[in-house]
């Protein structure tokens, strides 16, 4: 889906929750309290999920409808509205309609940019005034991603993901191709065998084209294999990379033609869709609008 840049005005308005992708993903340490330290470069896809929110006054956060595998307590849109309602002692509430299109244990950030755009549209509609940086505060609460989209730009990541340095970056066509399994990330960063030493990167090392890799990427694939697949069809065409803890693998095209051959040789039976690379996030677009 191509989101609308629009200012809202109604309940009505669509809400882009856009995908990320990680073009590299190194883990270089553990700390004391289990999180695990990281480096990796986001950019945002021109597609994603969608949220229509019509604001209460009863302070109730709800969804609707149900959404198969996703509980109504567990799910990152509800906990960010009770979360900031509580945190801006507001005591507003909000129904959330979500239009799901990107796959659950995808590593393409779902839940996370779902949660991040239901603090950034909470924030308008209830005329909160929270500056950016006081709600990716509040939003890594929820997740370490939860402030890369609040952010909006394409970033170069540090510690757990909430230090973010802009870059710049070439915006080609990318086929993002989903296999039919599901990654609980947190079993992937809990795996004995999983690389947790990677050297550190600087900013400038990256943009001179230091080599990296995605640490999960092994894991994923030996515990499940059709990830490890996907990547050896995708590299028939370009090379191909794994995002976050997967299931989700890409390849960057120069163009939707080329794209459209290549996943033209995939799996019909496998999720997948072709998506513009994006430095500014279809939210912060329309932040600014």
């Amino acid at each position: 889906m191509r989101f609308s840049t629009e200012a809202p005005l109604s309940s009505d308005f669509p809400w882009p929750a856009p995908a990320k992708i990680n073009l590299f993903l190194h883990v270089v340490g553990r700390r004391a309290d289990g999180y695990h330290e990281l480096q990796t470069v986001f950019q945002f896809l021109d597609h994603g999920d969608t949220l229509f929110i019509r604001p209460r006054g009863d302070g109730v956060c709800q969804r609707e409808p149900e959404i198969p595998g996703i509980a109504q307590d567990q799910d990152m849109t509800v906990r960010a509205a009770r979360l900031l309602s509580q945190a801006s002692g507001c005591g507003l509430g909000a129904d959330i309609r979500l239009d799901k299109r990107l796959p659950l244990g995808g590593g393409l950030g779902g839940g996370s940019s779902n949660a991040a755009t239901t603090l950034v549209a909470l924030n308008r509609l209830w005329n909160l005034g929270l500056t950016r940086d006081e709600l990716a505060t509040i939003g890594l609460r929820l997740g370490a991603d939860v402030p890369i989209f609040i952010h909006g730009h394409a970033s170069f990541a540090e510690g757990v993901g909430e230090k973010l340095s802009d870059l710049e970056l070439p915006e080609p066509w990318f086929l993002v191709l989903t296999p039919p399994v599901e990654v609980v990330t947190r079993e992937i960063f809990d795996a004995a065998e999983l690389k947790r030493d990677s050297p550190r990167l600087t900013v400038r090392q990256y943009r001179a084209g230091s080599a990296t890799r995605n640490d999960c990427e092994p894991v994923t694939c030996a515990r499940h294999p059709q990830v490890g697949e996907a990547l050896e069809r995708l590299r028939r065409f370009a090379p191909a990379r794994m995002s976050g803890t997967g299931s989700s693998v890409f390849a960057a095209f120069s163009s939707r033609p080329e794209a459209l051959m290549a996943r033209s040789a995939m799996p019909p039976d496998w999720r997948s869709f072709i998506a513009r690379g994006l430095n500014e996030s279809p939210l912060a677009r329309l932040r600014a609008g």
